[in-house]
Protein backbone atom coordinates (compact mmCIF):
# COMPACT_ATOMS: atom_id res chain seq x y z
CA UNK A 1 0.00 0.00 0.00
CA UNK A 2 2.94 2.39 0.53
CA UNK A 3 3.76 2.48 -3.00
CA UNK A 4 0.68 3.33 -3.97
CA UNK A 5 0.14 5.97 -0.99
CA UNK A 6 3.44 7.56 -2.64
CA UNK A 7 2.17 7.46 -6.07
CA UNK A 8 -0.78 9.34 -5.17
CA UNK A 9 1.08 12.11 -3.09
CA UNK A 10 3.76 12.51 -6.26
CA UNK A 11 0.72 12.35 -8.18
CA UNK A 12 -0.59 15.53 -7.17
CA UNK A 13 2.96 17.33 -7.16
CA UNK A 14 2.89 16.59 -10.86
CA UNK A 15 -0.21 17.92 -11.60
CA UNK A 16 -0.05 21.06 -9.25
CA UNK A 17 3.50 21.75 -10.41
CA UNK A 18 2.25 22.08 -14.15
CA UNK A 19 4.24 18.75 -15.21
CA UNK A 20 5.01 19.87 -19.22
CA UNK A 21 4.74 15.90 -20.09
CA UNK A 22 1.16 15.14 -18.19
CA UNK A 23 -0.44 18.57 -19.49
CA UNK A 24 1.32 18.03 -22.55
CA UNK A 25 -0.92 14.42 -22.87
CA UNK A 26 -3.78 16.06 -21.72
CA UNK A 27 -4.11 18.87 -24.25
CA UNK A 28 -3.76 16.10 -26.94
CA UNK A 29 -6.86 14.35 -24.96
CA UNK A 30 -9.09 16.68 -24.98
CA UNK A 31 -8.62 18.50 -28.81
CA UNK A 32 -8.62 14.89 -30.01
CA UNK A 33 -11.96 14.20 -28.20
CA UNK A 34 -13.41 17.39 -28.13
CA UNK A 35 -13.57 17.36 -32.58
CA UNK A 36 -14.30 13.91 -32.75
CA UNK A 37 -17.43 14.03 -30.06
CA UNK A 38 -18.65 17.37 -32.47
CA UNK A 39 -18.34 15.16 -35.53
CA UNK A 40 -20.13 12.37 -34.24
CA UNK A 41 -23.29 14.23 -33.43
CA UNK A 42 -22.78 16.92 -36.40
CA UNK A 43 -23.27 13.37 -38.39
CA UNK A 44 -25.01 11.20 -35.71
CA UNK A 45 -27.54 13.63 -35.12
CA UNK A 46 -29.40 13.74 -38.57
CA UNK A 47 -28.72 9.93 -39.49
CA UNK A 48 -30.17 8.84 -35.78
CA UNK A 49 -33.51 10.97 -36.96
CA UNK A 50 -33.29 8.95 -40.14
CA UNK A 51 -32.99 5.82 -38.18
CA UNK A 52 -35.92 6.64 -36.05
CA UNK A 53 -38.16 8.72 -38.08
CA UNK A 54 -38.70 7.07 -41.46
CA UNK A 55 -39.78 3.75 -42.90
CA UNK A 56 -37.55 2.60 -45.28
CA UNK A 57 -36.42 -0.80 -47.11
CA UNK A 58 -33.50 -2.37 -44.72
CA UNK A 59 -34.51 -0.75 -42.02
CA UNK A 60 -33.94 -3.11 -39.78
CA UNK A 61 -31.23 -4.54 -40.95
CA UNK A 62 -29.56 -0.86 -40.73
CA UNK A 63 -31.14 -0.57 -36.75
CA UNK A 64 -29.11 -4.10 -36.02
CA UNK A 65 -25.93 -2.95 -38.57
CA UNK A 66 -25.67 0.04 -35.80
CA UNK A 67 -26.08 -1.83 -32.75
CA UNK A 68 -23.80 -4.36 -33.68
CA UNK A 69 -21.27 -1.34 -34.22
CA UNK A 70 -21.25 -0.21 -30.76
CA UNK A 71 -19.40 -3.12 -29.54
CA UNK A 72 -16.89 -2.96 -32.55
CA UNK A 73 -13.38 -3.07 -30.75
CA UNK A 74 -10.80 0.08 -31.24
CA UNK A 75 -8.18 -2.03 -32.72
CA UNK A 76 -10.05 -2.98 -35.43
CA UNK A 77 -10.73 0.83 -36.03
CA UNK A 78 -7.70 1.67 -35.58
CA UNK A 79 -6.43 -0.78 -37.75
CA UNK A 80 -8.91 0.33 -40.98
CA UNK A 81 -7.85 4.26 -40.40
CA UNK A 82 -4.51 2.75 -40.53
CA UNK A 83 -4.83 1.05 -43.39
CA UNK A 84 -6.44 4.11 -45.09
CA UNK A 85 -4.36 6.87 -44.38
CA UNK A 86 -1.09 5.19 -44.32
CA UNK A 87 1.09 5.93 -47.33
CA UNK A 88 0.02 3.12 -49.41
CA UNK A 89 -3.86 3.43 -48.56
CA UNK A 90 -6.34 5.75 -50.61
CA UNK A 91 -6.13 8.81 -48.25
CA UNK A 92 -2.26 8.67 -48.04
CA UNK A 93 -1.99 11.27 -49.47
CA UNK A 94 -4.19 13.93 -47.23
CA UNK A 95 -0.88 12.94 -44.47
CA UNK A 96 -3.29 12.23 -41.39
CA UNK A 97 -1.55 9.82 -40.74
CA UNK A 98 0.27 10.30 -36.70
CA UNK A 99 -1.86 13.42 -36.31
CA UNK A 100 -4.26 14.56 -33.97
CA UNK A 101 -7.17 15.15 -37.06
CA UNK A 102 -6.50 11.21 -37.97
CA UNK A 103 -7.11 10.12 -34.14
CA UNK A 104 -10.48 12.44 -34.45
CA UNK A 105 -11.67 10.39 -37.85
CA UNK A 106 -10.92 7.08 -35.78
CA UNK A 107 -12.36 8.53 -33.08
CA UNK A 108 -15.23 9.73 -34.75
CA UNK A 109 -16.36 6.61 -36.22
CA UNK A 110 -16.05 5.09 -32.85
CA UNK A 111 -18.60 7.45 -31.13
CA UNK A 112 -20.79 7.54 -34.51
CA UNK A 113 -23.03 4.45 -33.80
CA UNK A 114 -23.97 5.55 -30.59
CA UNK A 115 -24.87 8.71 -31.58
CA UNK A 116 -26.99 7.38 -33.78
CA UNK A 117 -28.13 4.45 -31.78
CA UNK A 118 -29.62 6.55 -28.85
CA UNK A 119 -30.97 9.39 -31.35
CA UNK A 120 -33.13 6.88 -33.14
CA UNK A 121 -34.32 5.41 -30.02
CA UNK A 122 -35.10 9.13 -28.40
CA UNK A 123 -36.88 10.12 -31.79
CA UNK A 124 -38.81 6.72 -31.79
CA UNK A 125 -39.99 7.90 -28.33
CA UNK A 126 -41.21 10.93 -29.53
CA UNK A 127 -44.69 11.35 -29.63
CA UNK A 128 -45.77 10.25 -33.20
CA UNK A 129 -48.12 13.61 -33.60
CA UNK A 130 -45.31 15.88 -33.31
CA UNK A 131 -44.36 15.21 -36.92
CA UNK A 132 -47.79 14.99 -38.43
CA UNK A 133 -48.58 18.79 -36.76
CA UNK A 134 -45.60 19.78 -37.95
CA UNK A 135 -46.47 18.75 -41.94
CA UNK A 136 -49.98 19.85 -41.32
CA UNK A 137 -48.49 23.58 -40.26
CA UNK A 138 -46.33 23.22 -43.54
CA UNK A 139 -42.84 22.72 -42.26
CA UNK A 140 -40.42 21.42 -44.29
CA UNK A 141 -38.09 18.28 -43.67
CA UNK A 142 -35.29 20.10 -42.41
CA UNK A 143 -37.57 22.10 -40.30
CA UNK A 144 -38.93 18.77 -38.95
CA UNK A 145 -35.88 17.43 -38.23
CA UNK A 146 -34.13 20.50 -36.49
CA UNK A 147 -37.73 20.45 -34.17
CA UNK A 148 -37.58 16.59 -33.55
CA UNK A 149 -33.77 17.12 -32.26
CA UNK A 150 -34.77 20.07 -30.35
CA UNK A 151 -37.68 18.27 -28.25
CA UNK A 152 -34.81 15.51 -27.69
CA UNK A 153 -31.92 17.45 -27.03
CA UNK A 154 -31.84 15.91 -23.32
CA UNK A 155 -31.42 11.97 -25.01
CA UNK A 156 -29.04 14.11 -27.57
CA UNK A 157 -26.89 15.38 -24.86
CA UNK A 158 -26.79 12.10 -23.26
CA UNK A 159 -25.76 9.99 -26.34
CA UNK A 160 -22.95 13.02 -26.56
CA UNK A 161 -21.60 11.97 -23.05
CA UNK A 162 -22.17 8.85 -23.84
CA UNK A 163 -19.92 9.01 -27.13
CA UNK A 164 -17.00 11.02 -25.41
CA UNK A 165 -17.05 8.58 -22.41
CA UNK A 166 -16.05 5.57 -24.98
CA UNK A 167 -14.15 7.97 -26.97
CA UNK A 168 -11.80 9.69 -24.43
CA UNK A 169 -11.35 6.33 -22.89
CA UNK A 170 -10.07 4.35 -26.05
CA UNK A 171 -6.67 3.28 -26.29
CA UNK A 172 -6.33 1.06 -29.46
CA UNK A 173 -7.20 3.74 -31.79
CA UNK A 174 -5.11 6.54 -30.64
CA UNK A 175 -1.87 4.11 -30.53
CA UNK A 176 -2.43 2.78 -34.33
CA UNK A 177 -3.17 5.85 -36.17
CA UNK A 178 -1.66 8.26 -33.13
CA UNK A 179 1.41 6.73 -32.88
CA UNK A 180 1.70 7.29 -29.34
CA UNK A 181 4.09 10.40 -30.14
CA UNK A 182 5.54 12.42 -27.40
CA UNK A 183 4.69 15.85 -27.08
CA UNK A 184 2.39 15.50 -30.19
CA UNK A 185 0.02 12.53 -29.63
CA UNK A 186 0.24 10.84 -26.64
CA UNK A 187 -3.08 10.88 -25.39
CA UNK A 188 -4.22 10.40 -21.82
CA UNK A 189 -4.87 6.97 -22.31
CA UNK A 190 -1.89 5.57 -24.14
CA UNK A 191 0.76 7.67 -21.84
CA UNK A 192 -1.23 5.94 -18.67
CA UNK A 193 -0.03 2.26 -20.76
CA UNK A 194 3.60 3.35 -21.10
CA UNK A 195 4.22 4.90 -18.13
CA UNK A 196 3.22 2.29 -16.02
CA UNK A 197 5.06 -0.05 -18.22
CA UNK A 198 8.05 2.00 -17.44
CA UNK A 199 7.41 1.74 -13.66
CA UNK A 200 6.65 5.45 -13.41
CA UNK A 201 3.74 4.78 -11.16
CA UNK A 202 3.17 7.97 -10.32
CA UNK A 203 2.98 9.68 -13.85
CA UNK A 204 0.25 7.04 -14.57
CA UNK A 205 -1.94 7.93 -11.83
CA UNK A 206 -1.90 11.44 -12.46
CA UNK A 207 -2.52 11.33 -15.36
CA UNK A 208 -5.87 8.99 -13.94
CA UNK A 209 -6.85 11.16 -11.91
CA UNK A 210 -7.21 13.88 -15.00
CA UNK A 211 -9.26 10.90 -16.65
CA UNK A 212 -11.71 10.80 -14.14
CA UNK A 213 -11.97 14.62 -13.38
CA UNK A 214 -12.36 15.16 -17.08
CA UNK A 215 -15.31 12.60 -16.83
CA UNK A 216 -16.71 13.69 -13.69
CA UNK A 217 -17.05 16.83 -15.56
CA UNK A 218 -18.96 16.28 -18.47
CA UNK A 219 -21.36 14.00 -16.53
CA UNK A 220 -22.11 17.14 -13.96
CA UNK A 221 -22.41 19.17 -16.64
CA UNK A 222 -24.80 17.11 -18.22
CA UNK A 223 -26.90 16.87 -15.17
CA UNK A 224 -27.11 20.75 -14.49
CA UNK A 225 -28.46 21.13 -17.75
CA UNK A 226 -30.95 18.41 -17.30
CA UNK A 227 -31.90 19.58 -14.07
CA UNK A 228 -32.67 23.55 -15.73
CA UNK A 229 -35.02 22.01 -18.33
CA UNK A 230 -38.62 22.25 -17.37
Amino acid sequence: MDYILDGLMRAFGLLLSGNPETWSAVRVTVMASSLSVGCSVILGAPMGFMLGAARFPGRKAARIGVDTLLSLPTVVIGLLVYAFLTRRGPLGELDLLFSIPGMAIGQTILGLPIVVALTASAVEAQDRRLSTTLRTLGASRGQILATTLYEARLSLLTAAVAAYGRIVSEVGISMMVGGNIKWHTRTITTAIALETGKGQFAQGIALGLVLMILATAVNLTLAVLRRRQP
